[in-house]
């Protein structure tokens, strides 16, 4: 394993510069056509009115994620003091 690990760490420094900066990507401007793909459509307007029922969904969620998650560690420790006071009458 550590052979292996030896192997791609050696063989990630020994790379020549000009391939890593060749495999970089520069920023381009897009053009005249792409920002005209990208600019809003008026005749789809009305298909992004969902974008307030989406955030209210995920609002929901994200409260009923909590609430489970409130719901289950209650319930572990109900199970936990439940035992320990199990522990305590048989002791007794």
């Amino acid at each position: 394993m550590a052979f292996l690990l030896k192997n791609s760490v050696a063989s990630h420094f020994r790379q020549n510069d000009s391939l890593s900066l060749t495999r970089r990507q520069f920023h381009v401007e897009p053009g005249a056509r792409e920002k005209a793909l990208l600019a809003p459509d008026p005749s789809l307007r009305r298909f992004k009115s969902h974008k307030g029922g989406v955030l209210a969904i995920k609002r929901i969620g994200e409260v009923l994620t909590v609430v489970v998650i409130a719901g289950c560690c209650y319930e572990i420790y109900v199970k936990a003091v439940m035992r320990e006071e199990a522990r305590a009458q048989t002791k007794a």
